[in-house]
């Protein structure tokens, strides 16, 4: 398990991190989203012991990261997708790493294979696009097969079947029992991808909670089709609901959910054509999450639903 407590990161005057307490437990994908500027890199950065803080801990399994005797055994990360040298092969690149730590080069050739390399093996790392420098990011981030795996923007570059690989591999390596970390920007992706979420902003925690369980606190609505909307709307309204009505003639119900509107319509002999519940989106939320702590915040945000 990853254990942040009361974690703060200042750079001169510039407080990064600002005490800042969380825990990434084992067996989940766990989504760590914030805007640009909100301290994700400087967090990731203390964990893996290249930044010191000003004060608080980052542990892993109980440990801060440079007193862990074979890191790659432990903990699997990529931080940058560029880091490998680009006059080595990737072969020649894992197996450095590999020695490092004592792994053998029959991992560094499982590993390749795993993430779709094998054939490009002892080719130079400077003629790789960036989805390929992905690819060996992840393998050298699993080559010591370890319990704990952090990833910042790791599908930036990729491809649909790459996005989807690393998916299900990350999805595979929770199942395990796993504590994986995961820091991007595609939130369609993390929705996908994601079990719990940490949303920080100006370095401190705003929001940590399953997905589900986020989307279901922020409003929802249904959207309802008829041709009679101009009798079903005040008998939605007597229900209490708030109903607007689309620029194409759709109806949209705030607080009433779908079968209630079914039902009422149907006592009143008023016929349906559409009736679609919907639901905040991830990007929804974690929009209205950090509307107040953008760094760069657009002259306006319409929120939309899907």
């Amino acid at each position: 398990m990853i254990v942040v407590r009361e974690l703060s990161k200042r750079y001169g005057p510039t407080l990064a991190v600002d005490q800042l307490s969380f825990e990434v437990r084992p067996g989940v994908v766990t989504g760590f989203l914030g805007p640009n500027g909100a301290g994700k890199s400087t967090t990731l950065r203390i964990i893996l012991g290249l930044h010191h803080p000003t004060s608080g801990e980052a542990l892993i399994g109980n440990r801060r990261y440079d007193r862990i005797h074979h890191p790659l055994r432990e903990v699997g990360a990529v931080l940058d997708a560029g880091a490998a040298h680009p006059g080595r092969t990737a072969f020649h690149h894992l197996a450095c790493l590999a020695r490092s730590n004592g792994i053998g080069k029959a991992r560094v050739t499982a590993v390749l294979e795993q993430v779709g390399l094998a054939g490009v093996a002892h080719k130079r790392v400077g003629g790789f696009s960036l989805g390929m420098r992905q690819r060996l990011g992840i393998a050298g981030a699993l080559l010591g097969d370890p319990a704990v795996i952090l990833l910042d923007e790791p599908l930036n570059g990729l491809d649909a079947a790459g996005i989807r690989w690393i998916r299900s591999t990350l999805r595979e390596l929770a199942a395990e029992g796993r504590t994986v970390l995961l820091s991007s920007h595609l939130m369609s992706e993390m929705a996908l991808t994601v079990d719990h979420v940490l949303v920080i902003g100006r370095g401190r925690l705003l929001e940590e909670s399953s997905v589900t369980q986020m989307r279901d606190r922020f409003e929802r609505d249904v959207l309802v089709r008829s041709p009679r909307a101009a009798e079903l709307a005040p008998i939605l309204t007597g229900l209490g609901a708030s109903v607007t009505t689309t620029d194409d003639g759709w109806l949209v119900a705030v607080g009433v959910d779908a079968p209630t509107i079914g039902d009422v319509a149907a006592a009143a002999s008023i016929p349906l054509h559409g009736l679609t519940p919907r639901s905040a989106t991830l990007e929804d939320v974690y929009l209205e999450l950090t509307s107040e702590v953008v760094e760069y915040p657009a002259a306006t945000q319409r929120r939309t639903r899907s």
